[in-house]
């Protein structure tokens, strides 16, 4: 279950920075078939899921917090 849940977060950070390359190639180009801030807007909504994601992993024990270092 730890492993599938590590995945899913690593596809979701994958998706996040293809979306922020894509929001640069569309700032980049002349003719641009979707304004940058298309792209920019996913990546925000994808990093509050991962965000959410990680609370409700951490609140349900699924994914162990660092022990306190004292």
């Amino acid at each position: 279950m730890l492993l599938l849940t590590k995945g899913i977060i690593l596809l979701l950070l994958g998706i996040i920075l293809f979306n922020l390359f894509s929001g640069l190639f569309s700032m980049l180009r002349q003719n641009n078939d979707k304004p940058m801030s298309h792209y920019l807007g996913r990546r925000v909504l994808y990093s509050a899921v991962v965000l959410v994601l990680l609370l409700l992993l951490m609140a349900t024990g699924i994914l162990p917090h660092n022990p306190r270092p004292y």
